[in-house]
């Protein structure tokens, strides 16, 4: 570990190159822990760019934690079409209605407190507490690993969950107690910049002097991390089922992947023929589908890999009601709040 001259040093030259030329993004205009809150949870799983325009229109639905949190789940849903992982938008109207009904209003403004907060887990309770609160507390996220990781060349490996605390013994250290929000974020650019996971330019780092890994030429080393198991293959066959009356839409269960967004019915078979009678056996309705004619589509998440032929029918209006569905007219499709994965559908279905 560095001596405090070392840790003080270090501290001015990252803060001073911060000053100078931290990113120009929209939730750091202020220091309001909404907007904190908002932006974080937007930014796991997804990049800066995608997340900007996302940010301004959700701001603009949902100015305050009230409006959040008063908000029908249907129309939160619908704004956050497109960034996946759904679970990140329920749990943020259920933090929101957490502050707004169950604390009064009031923050909570430590990490522990944030932490009983829907959806926060130690690295944005982190992020909230020292940038909207100045809580000396690390925000530790991929970049904060990747930059430590390498700084000091630790090789303890990332992806075990025990490897969180060494990370945050050390940076609590090294964090500087007077701006501990803009050491948090300083990190964050630095990461995605100099420091970055694939294209890193450490010659040139703001912080290249202190950079062990750049010192010892082992740069891409670090941060140590153990690769993931390949996705699950779930294979599906999803039903594109059209009436006079519209498309066959069903919501999902309220609980589970995609919970409460609206697909094409999918069904688990291993063939055209089991899969319409799985779908009698859904709705009481005998349909004839054709052959899968069009190219599978795939969708990735985290864990599993959804596989999904799909089988064209045409029939008469019939009472979706068992299936939970609505028969939507083709204009009206971008009404629903509807996953990437339904988009993919959509978009070879509808070619």
């Amino acid at each position: 570990m560095w001596n405090k001259d070392k840790i003080q040093a270090f501290r001015q030259t990252l803060l001073s190159w911060y000053d100078q030329n931290k990113r120009d993004l929209p939730w750091r205009k202020d220091h309001d822990p909404y907007h904190v809150m908002v932006s974080e949870i937007m930014l796991q799983q997804t990049q800066v760019n995608t997340v900007i325009p996302y940010y301004h229109r959700f701001m603009a639905q949902f100015p305050t934690v009230q409006a959040l949190a008063d908000a029908p789940e249907a129309q939160v849903l619908k704004a956050w079409e497109g960034l996946g992982y759904y679970s990140r938008a329920r749990n943020l109207q259920k933090a929101a209605h957490q502050i707004a009904y169950d604390h009064a209003g009031v923050w909570p403004t430590t990490a522990g407190e944030l932490t009983k907060l829907a959806g926060i887990g130690p690295y944005t309770a982190g992020a909230i507490a020292s940038i909207a609160f100045n809580q000396v507390e690390p925000a530790i996220d991929g970049n904060a690993f990747r930059v430590f990781a390498r700084l000091f060349c630790i090789d303890a490996d990332i992806a075990q969950p025990k490897t969180r605390k060494v990370f945050d013994d050390v940076i609590r250290q090294v964090i500087d107690p007077d701006r501990p929000g803009d050491f948090n974020q300083a990190i964050m650019d630095l990461g995605s910049s100099y420091m970055s996971a694939k294209d890193p330019d450490p010659e040139h780092s703001p912080v290249a002097e202190f950079d062990e890994s750049f010192k010892t030429g082992r740069v891409m080393d670090f941060p140590v991390k153990t690769k993931k198991k390949p996705p699950i293959v779930v294979p599906y066959y999803a039903l594109v089922v059209q009436s006079s009356a519209g498309y066959l839409f069903i919501q999902r269960p309220k609980t589970g992947m995609l919970a409460n967004l609206w697909m094409f019915p999918l069904v688990e078979a291993p063939d055209v023929e089991a899969a319409g009678a799985a779908f009698e056996q859904l709705s009481g309705q005998a349909l004839s589908f054709s052959d899968p004619q069009m190219p599978l589509v795939k969708h990735t998440f985290t864990h599993r890999q959804w596989q999904m032929t799909l089988l064209l029918a045409q029939c008469q209006p019939f009472d979706v009601a068992k299936l939970n569905g609505l028969w939507v007219p083709r204009n009206q499709i971008n009404d629903l709040a509807i996953p990437t994965v339904q988009k993919k559908l959509l978009k070879e279905a509808l070619a």
